[in-house]
This record gives structure tokens, sequence and C-alpha cells, in this order.
């Protein structure tokens, strides 16, 4: 990296300017784990600063050391110059600096305004309520961000939750703004309201330290990047200077080749549905999750499934592996009546379910490696001959399934919580591919995975559909969802808003749909 004189230079500061943000050869340990190694990181008024890396790199626990949450073990933390030692989150609120987590921490049941004065030291003992609106609406109009004081927030969007919640952090004079994975949420035109947000935000002197592993979107957002590999960090890049080739490598420290798109399968209009479902509504506790799905699934074929998480789509996973048991409608596989078929029944069926929280949906934790990875043929040769369990058995395949998932096992008779969310992700995705004759389930199979791993089990979709295999496919990355699906159904509280083939749908339409409109009243 260039010195300071040239970094101000190229921001267009003044000489002399100093880093809102400076940290110097700061360390984290962690019984038996280095989580940040002599890490320098500067952040300069005026500049957005992506911050990459895999998980487990270490992003997090820096962050969490400069927000207060964690003390550093060596090192320095200099803030406006000063060099600063943290007690709690709230002396890093002083200090001007706020982050927003990937999770809100909103009182759903409160207002917009009342959100905004929780637990503010200005917010006046004795205060009305249309006081307390009033404020809000100055905040929120100084600062960019349009939000309705009045609104109760479980009444809002994600997105306009999300502005809520930076409205919350610069209304206590942040002048750095620290985002975790902030467009995980956003639709696309949402995501693009943000920016410009952010950008307004920046060229009042203030910094922004975006982290995400969107690496076409800190492209265009982020003035550098700084990557962490291993706790350590190995690069700080002016933006310009890179693209996602490179930045991939240097998060994962090989080259990796990026897969690009592939060519759709042609199979759906050859063959008759290998799933159907009719009608299929699902109740929750409180209200009803799945309301009236109806779809096709064809053999060789990739269904993606698009939608901002939490709008149903755990849920769809749960009714078509057999987890759940839909309140109405009828599921079809093969044309035989599944609906109140258990999962055991519909996996021995062949359908294989990649689960969103692998840890404790996919998963049990306590349990050994050896038999996670086991546990979905238990009951077959070479586990099981004329009513005797063969251990052996269920080692060698263990150790073969992990193997071909490049799974790193020091000791297949750990708990399985032990091994890395990345770790896991790769186990379970290769034991449920295992018993995938029919159909594969794949919710979020990218969480947690480097980019090589992802462009890999992908690789390994294709060849599933291209064997006659369907695949559902849900994904919060439309980039990815249009470069392997075949088709892509999008999710809004429950429904389905639209279908399109992948080769006619383009983000925008897609995003719509996300945010509510129905394919049908696109413009």
């Amino acid at each position: 990296m260039r010195d300071s004189a040239s970094v101000q230079q190229r921001l267009g500061l003044t000489p002399g300017t100093p880093p809102l943000l400076s940290l110097k050869s700061v360390s984290k340990y962690f019984p038996g784990v280095v989580a940040n190694e002599s890490v320098d990181l500067d952040v300069y008024p005026g500049e957005i600063h992506a911050l990459l890396g895999e998980n487990g790199a270490g992003k997090s626990t820096l962050m969490n050391i400069v927000t207060g949450i964690y003390k550093m073990d060596a090192g320095e933390l200099i803030v406006d110059g000063r060099t600063r030692d943290f007690a709690s989150p709230t002396d890093a609120i002083e200090a001007g600096i706020g982050m927003v987590h990937q999770h809100f921490k909103l009182v759903r049941a409160f207002t917009v305004a009342e959100n905004i004065h929780l637990g503010w030291p200005e917010t006046p003992k004795r205060i009305s309520r249309n006081s307390l609106e009033t404020r809000t609406a100055q905040l929120a109009t100084d600062l960019g961000l349009a939000v309705n004081p009045k609104t109760v927030v479980a009444d809002l969007s994600t997105g306009e939750q999300q502005r809520v919640e930076i409205l919350r952090v610069l209304a206590r004079d942040a002048k750095l703004l620290i985002l975790d994975e902030p467009t995980a949420v956003l639709t696309p035109q949402e995501a693009r309201e943000l920016f410009t947000a952010l950008r307004a935000f920046t060229a009042r002197g203030n910094a922004v330290i975006f982290i995400s592993h969107k690496l076409e979107e800190v492209l265009e957002i982020s003035d550098r990047i700084t990557v962490l590999r291993n706790g350590e960090k190995v690069a700080t890049e002016w933006t310009k200077d890179c693209t996602e080739k490179s930045l991939a490598q240097l998060m994962v420290g090989r080259e990796i080749v990026l897969t690009e798109t592939h060519k759709k399968s042609a199979a759906r209009a050859k063959a008759a549905p290998v799933l159907s479902l009719s009608d299929v509504s699902l109740k929750g506790e409180q209200d009803t999750v799945l309301k009236n799905i109806s779809f096709d699934l064809y053999p060789g074929e990739i269904l993606g499934i698009a939608g901002v998480a939490g709008n149903g789509q755990r849920e769809l996973t749960y009714v078509i592996s057999g987890l759940s048991q839909a309140s109405s409608g009828k599921i079809f596989l093969d044309g035989e009546d599944v609906t109140r078929a258990g999962a055991r029944a519909l996996a021995q069926k062949g359908i294989g379910h990649i689960p969103e929280d692998r840890l404790h949906s996919g998963m049990a934790p306590t349990l050994s490696i050896t038999d996670n990875a086991v546990l979905r043929e238990y009951g077959a040769p070479p586990l099981s001959r004329k009513g005797w369990f063969s251990p052996r058995g269920a080692a060698n395949l263990a150790r073969e399934i992990a193997s071909i998932a490049e799974v790193m096992v020091p000791d297949f008779n750990m708990p399985a919580r032990n091994l890395s969310g990345g770790n896991q992700q790769r186990l379970v995705a290769r034991r449920e591919m295992r018993i995938a004759e029919r159909i594969l389930i794949a919710a979020y199979p990218s969480r947690g995975l480097d980019v090589g791993a992802i462009n890999t089990m992908m690789r390994y979709f294709l060849d599933l559909r291209d064997s006659g295999v369907a695949v559902v496919l849900i994904s919060e990355e439309l980039e990815e969802l249009l470069s392997f699906s075949d088709r892509i159904a999008v999710m809004f509280h429950g429904e389905i808003m639209g279908t399109c083939p992948t080769d006619k749908a383009d983000v925008e339409t897609i995003g719509l749909m996300m945010g509510g409109t129905r394919q049908e009243d696109l413009p």
C-alpha cells in the first residue's frame, strides 16, 4: 500500500489529514485460536473501506474490538488521532463509532421514533409522542434516510428496518459506520438506495467500513479494500486496481477459476414433472407462512428460489423434504401423493436436503463426525448387513464422504460441532447429494464457503442436473441464481410472485418481485 500522503491525495483530503480509525498491530487470541494477528488498518474520512475475508478470517473479531465488544490482547487502536482502549460498546459510540449488525436489534412492537430514541442519552426524560416523531423526522431529513416516524417497526419492510438501524447509529453522531453484510436482506432496488445514502454520508467527511462477501458490490461501492486471511491482513488495495478474480485469490490464497454462466437444461420440455405442488399452504404459530404455493419441478433442471431471507423459503424446503406437513394443498412425487409422507420416507424416495441451518437442522452436533456423515445410510450396506451394524463400514464411508467433500478431519470421533462452519456445510452437502437420486433441495448452500468451494459445489449441482436429478436452489445471491438456474421463482411473504426462465429474467424484474410486485403487475 502506498504511504499515507498518497492515500490522502487520492481520496481528495488535505495533506496531513489523519485517519478516522487506525489499527496498529492489533492481535486477539482465544484458547487454541489466533483470531487476529498484528493487523494494521487505516480508514480515512470520506472513504468507504471494504473488509473482505472468508468465514473465520477474523473480520468479526476485528470489528468487535473496534466497537468495544472485545478487548485486544496486543496492539493499538487510534480514533481521530487519539489512542483509545474501549471498555464497552458505549465507549465506542461516544467516540463516534457505530455498527449495524446483519441481524437487526430493533424492538418490533415500538414505532420508528421510539426505536430511534430508545437508550439515547439525548432523549429528554419527559417528551410527548408528537415531539419524538418531529425530532425523528428532522433527523431523517438531515441524514437523507427516508422513514416514517409513526410506523411500527414490525410493519416495515426489511430495507426500511435497516434504514432505521442506520439512523439510530448516525443520530448518535457516528463518524465511522460499520456495516456487516448490509445487502444480504435487501432487494436490488433497496441496495441501490443504501449505496446512495452511504455516499452522501461519506461526502460529509465521515467513513464507512463495508463488510461483505459479494465481490461485485464491493467493487461498486468501495474506495479501498482490505483482505483478511487466517486472522492476518494480506493486502489493502485501491478498488480500481482490483477484479473479482484478484480479490477471490487474495481471500483464499490460491488462484480461483470463477465459474461462468452455464448452458441451461433442455430436459424440462421433454419430461413429466418429478415434483408438483398444488395450492400448498402452511400455518405457523401465529400466521400462515406459506400461501397457496403451486409449481412443477422437472427432472434435469435447477429451479432457483429468490427472495429476501425470511419470506417462507425455509418453510418451503421443510414441506418439500417432509420435515413439515402442509396445512392444505397437495404434493406429488412422480405422480404419487406424498403430502403426508414424512422426512424419512421422502429421503428413501431419493430427496436430499441441504438445510439452511446446517448445524442444528443438518447435523446432530454432539454426535461424532462419523455418525453425522453416514446417518442417511445406516440401514443400507455396507453399514448394515442382516440387521447388524458395521462400525468399520461407517468409518470407511465417513472417510470417503469427507475426502470427496474436501473436509479435513483430525479425528472422526470428535463432535461435529467442532468442525468449522464451512466444513460442516461441505460435509452435509456431500452426504445429501449421495441420496439425491430424484431431487436435491439446497438452501443457501454457499454460506460459509470461500469462492473456490462455492464454484466446486455449483459444479456438483450442475453434474446432478445433467444426470437427470432436479435441484431446488435457494439463494440470496441473484447472480448465483441467474448463472446456474434454469428457472427462477420469487417468494414474498410466503407466496410466489412469479416464475420465469432465467434467460428472460433480469435483476430489476426479480428485484421488483422480491419487493412484493406480482409478475402479472410488472410494467
